[in-house]
């Protein structure tokens, strides 16, 4: 079981790769804050993996303030990006 949960980290530390690839060369801004928030949903999720095979229950807090993070960050996004569009 742990072996399993081990190689899912792995599938999704690539994944995280690949996020992190399109974070930097992203066409737009829209396209970069997605990929970030891919890589935030992915890096909770590899918490929780990690919690389950080390047997860790406190690395289930710091995914629920990965987790929180992640929303505060695309609302802040969001927030910024319209007022760019009405140009305050």
């Amino acid at each position: 079981m742990t072996h399993t949960l081990l190689l899912l980290v792995v599938v999704l530390l690539a994944s995280m790769i690949a996020g992190l690839v399109r974070v930097v060369r992203g066409p737009t801004a829209s396209d970069r804050m997605l990929a970030a928030q891919l890589m935030g949903t992915t890096g909770v999720a590899v918490i929780l993996l990690l919690s389950e095979a080390t047997s860790r229950p406190a690395l289930l807090d710091v995914a629920l303030v990965f987790a929180l993070l992640a929303a505060v960050t695309g609302i802040a996004f969001v927030q910024r990006y319209q007022a760019m569009e009405t140009g305050e």
